[in-house]
This record gives C-alpha cells, sequence and structure tokens, in this order.
C-alpha cells in the first residue's frame, strides 16, 4: 500500500514552513495565514464555521483568531440575529495581505504541479478531494466523541 498520507503530510508541511518563512515580513505566523484567507473569502464567518472549514478544533481557531484581531487583520462584530456570536471581518490592513497570500497559494500550486498535462492535474484534483472527503468524513466522527475502529480491522485495505 502506497504512504500516501506520508506524502501528502510532507508536502503540507514544506509548504507550511515555506509560506511560515514568506509571511513572517507581515507578522503572519504558524498557519495564520489561512485563517486570514477564509475569513477574507468568507466575510461575516462566525469563528465556530471558519474552524470547521480549516478543520480544526474551536481552541485552534480561537488563538489563531485572537492574534490575528490583535495584530489588527480581522475584526469581530456582534451578530445583530444572534448577539452570542460574533462575525468575523478583514480589516483594511487583511485586505492588504490576503491577495499575496491568494499569490503564494496559486504560485505554489503551479509550481507543485509543473511537468502534469492537464489530465493529470484534473485526476489528481479529483483523487485528492475523494482523499479529502473520505478523511472528513472520519474528522466529524472524533469531532462528535467517537472512536475509530482500526485496532479491530484485519490491516490495509
Amino acid at each position: 500500500m502506497a504512504e500516501i498520507l506520508r506524502d501528502i503530510g510532507k508536502i503540507a508541511r514544506a509548504l507550511d514552513s515555506i509560506a511560515n518563512i514568506e509571511f513572517k515580513e507581515y507578522a503572519l505566523t504558524r498557519g495564520q495565514y489561512i485563517y486570514l484567507v477564509r475569513i477574507y473569502e468568507n466575510p461575516g464567518i462566525i469563528q465556530e464555521k471558519l474552524a470547521e472549514l480549516i478543520q480544526v478544533d474551536r481552541t485552534t481557531a480561537a488563538r489563531a483568531v485572537k492574534k490575528l484581531e490583535k495584530n489588527g487583520f480581522i475584526e469581530k462584530r456582534a451578530d445583530p440575529q444572534n448577539k452570542k456570536n460574533k462575525k468575523l471581518f478583514v480589516t483594511k490592513k487583511g485586505k492588504a495581505v490576503a491577495p499575496i497570500i491568494l499569490k503564494e497559494n496559486a504560485y505554489s500550486n503551479s509550481t507543485a504541479l509543473k511537468g502534469f498535462s492537464v489530465e493529470e492535474a484534473r485526476l489528481l484534483d479529483e483523487y485528492l478531494g475523494r482523499v479529502q472527503e473520505n478523511v472528513e468524513k472520519e474528522w466529524t466522527k472524533v469531532k462528535k466523541g467517537e472512536r475509530r475502529q482500526y485496532l479491530e480491522s484485519e490491516g490495509p485495505v
């Protein structure tokens, strides 16, 4: 069985490391740029939905949001329909940086796909989408307190 998840993890860590170095000059570190861009793409998103979108726990999302707010990249606004919810919006400072992050993402994407035909890139996108759906189902189960049954399984499929 191919160790696809190891390769995906290596790719993700390498790109995250590159981004952390490149975005340091904007005072964005430790993956905060992901939160900033998702808020930029989804103005008015609430913190709980942001955590689900990025697939992290609420505490991790809360820390990132707090730092982004402290550094002036985003702001929280009260939700008129539900006073408990705070909607997240990108500030002027955040709006200046978000397009740079999106450009870096497009550059990294094109770099990663160098040498792939259009059809190969489409297939890879389709396959990774299926992998992501499978993993997301497991993530949702575990998040809800269910235990995965890997100890009872016979081994790799």
